[in-house]
């Protein structure tokens, strides 16, 4: 058994210097995740706030109207067209004229994710009590200030386990980057599969992004547990103040 899966290494990882290939699509496959993850965030954002200003607003102007039907149709479309198809379509139709690989798998994965995260952006807006926008314009900021330095910090601070569970879809889509000429980390196993007839190369794949999933979910708690300690709510800033005696005790 040991010395079947030494073999396997070997084959895999050490011979002709594959470990190479492996370290140069490791670093494709985080690259063009970290990009789209930076496009989505942006397009998710962008489409979150039109919906919720049409929500708030009581007589929306015909830009805003043409806006918040976009952004509805946008989101319906990309959740309902396979990621897959959604890829071919910017490496054939959309891209089809650019060799840019990298640009075009980033840009199609980045705006599938907008789609989510701007549903993401939406409900942790909401989830934000009315009363903290009307304090922020009542002390005579705008709607942007308001939303900006109110809303969205406390937003994003409710929403970051979604946000944490769409990094790692998002990280996990990209294993079919290879559809677009993308020799990331899937596309490199299949390539040592094909050169060994060894399916050996598949494991390795899946063990390359079950360490990822797990070393992504580990910062995503240590960043809840720093923002918990922050949080006001949990009383233990109160606690201090009145330890200092700056606040009464009832």
């Amino acid at each position: 058994m040991i010395d079947t899966i030494t073999s396997a290494f070997y084959r895999v990882m050490i011979y002709d210097d594959r470990w190479r290939m492996w370290l140069s699509g490791l670093e494709l496959t985080l690259t063009v995740t970290f990009f789209a993850l930076l496009v989505g965030l942006l397009a998710g954002l962008t489409l979150a706030i039109v919906r919720v200003t049409y929500d708030s607003s009581a007589k929306p102007n015909p830009l805003l109207i043409i806006l918040n039907r976009f952004a509805k149709l946008y989101i319906s479309a990309i959740r309902g067209i396979p990621m897959v198809v959604q890829l071919l379509v910017w490496a054939l139709v959309i891209l089809a004229a650019s060799r840019n690989s990298f640009l075009i798998a980033t840009l199609a994965f980045g705006f599938n994710s907008g789609a989510y995260v701007s549903e993401v952006f939406r409900a942790g807006i909401a989830s934000i009590d009315k009363g903290q926008s009307e304090a922020g314009r009542s002390l005579g900021l705008s709607y942007a200030q308001t939303m900006l330095k109110i809303i969205l910090p406390q937003a994003i601070k409710n929403c970051l386990p979604a946000f944490g569970n769409e990094f790692i879809s998002l990280l996990k889509e990209t294993s079919i980057a290879g559809m677009a000429a993308i020799a990331d980390v899937t596309q490199v196993g299949n390539i040592i599969r094909g050169r060994t007839f060894d399916p050996a190369p598949l494991f390795f794949v899946a063990a390359i992004y079950l360490i990822l999933v797990l070393f992504l979910e580990f910062l995503i708690r240590q960043m809840e547990k720093a923002l918990n300690k922050s949080d006001r709510r949990t009383g233990k800033p109160i606690a201090k103040l009145k330890r200092k005696g700056l606040v009464r005790n009832d």
